[in-house]
């Protein structure tokens, strides 16, 4: 049966992509002071649903590991990722900066680390701030009223709650059968209803719907940065319009690149923040989750309450349901 993710029309009235205009940011239908789009779908009844289907006996950790030389988006001059010490047993013996004895530094070997990165650096979440219109965000909030000289103070990863949800696992590779699919291949509605279909599954709302292209084969490779197999546009609007609260993918962007739009160079991106209220997931690992055919599953994640940002980092993981 292929699963066309139907939607009735009460339904509809609390997915925000049905009130989206092409170019235009959106006002939410959850209130003027929403800053969470379709997460706010998220309620007690949801997260007691998915808690009591989860199997404990196996988890998958969706993350990916921080390093030095890490693949990242850096192709605007951004920060990659550093880590360095601030503090070691030997350097302390020398500096002294606790003001201790000899004998106390000896005995205490005090290690101490920093680091610095872009915010959209490994697996992490963007947050509506990350992308609008013409100085515009979600829910219309504008730069000239609620950005300041540091952060956003609206639609901040501050504001993002901890996400239990349904997930499910596209895999379009798998569909395709090859490992990772090509550079650029754009994924739009008919490879994900030929997923729906082959894999048995449908989008429903308030799922977080994650999508292989098996560009994790290519990890830590440079190669994974350039030309990214991922979503268009029409992708993202069948997957928004059939309920997703948030959407993720396995590789740098979620969308494909370079893009197919000559003025918007992120036309997901800039779609779903800002005129589906649908935040994103980038640089997911789902290797596990395919290789042990579990494409249905429970999604636990919350991110790093990093006040204004634009994004930040979230370890998800996944658990089989019962």
């Amino acid at each position: 049966m292929c699963m066309a993710c139907v939607v009735d029309e009460q339904t509809k009235e609390r997915i925000i992509a049905y009130r989206a205009e092409f170019y235009r940011v959106t006002k939410s239908p959850f209130g003027s002071d929403d800053e969470i789009g379709m997460l706010s779908v998220i309620d007690a009844q949801s997260r007691a649903a998915i808690l009591s289907r989860a199997d404990p006996s196996k988890v998958f950790d969706l993350s990916v590991d921080h390093f030095v030389g890490m693949p990242g988006w850096f192709g605007a001059g951004d920060q990659p990722y550093q880590i360095w010490m601030t503090h070691t047993p030997a350097g302390e013996i020398v500096a002294n900066t606790m003001g201790v004895s000899l004998e106390a530094n000896a005995l205490v070997a005090y290690s101490g680390d920093a680091i610095s990165m872009y915010t959209h650096c490994g697996t992490h979440i963007d947050t509506f701030n990350h992308f609008g219109y013409n100085g515009r965000i979600f829910n219309e909030f504008s730069a000239a009223e609620h950005l300041g000289s540091r952060a956003w103070d609206k639609c901040g990863a501050e504001k993002h709650p901890p996400i239990f949800a349904r997930g499910i696992l596209l895999d379009v590779a798998a569909l395709h059968g090859v490992d990772t699919l090509p550079p650029s291949h754009p994924i739009g509605p008919a490879d994900l209803q030929g997923c729906l279909k082959r894999q048995g599954l449908e989008v429903r709302l308030g799922d977080v719907v994650l999508i292989r292209t098996g560009q994790m084969r290519l990890w830590p490779d440079i190669a994974f940065v350039s030309n990214t197999p991922g979503l268009n546009r029409a992708g993202a609007e069948f997957l928004a319009k059939s309920g997703a609260i948030m959407i993720g993918a396995d590789n740098l962007t979620l969308e494909q690149t370079p893009a197919s739009e000559p003025l918007n160079f992120f036309p997901v991106h800039t779609y779903l923040l800002a005129e589906a209220g649908v935040p994103i997931l980038e640089m997911a690992w789902l290797e596990e989750l395919a290789a042990e055919g579990v494409d249905e599953f429970a999604f636990f994640g919350a991110c790093i309450k990093l006040r204004g940002a634009t994004g930040a980092p979230m370890r998800p993981v996944a658990m089989p349901l019962n």
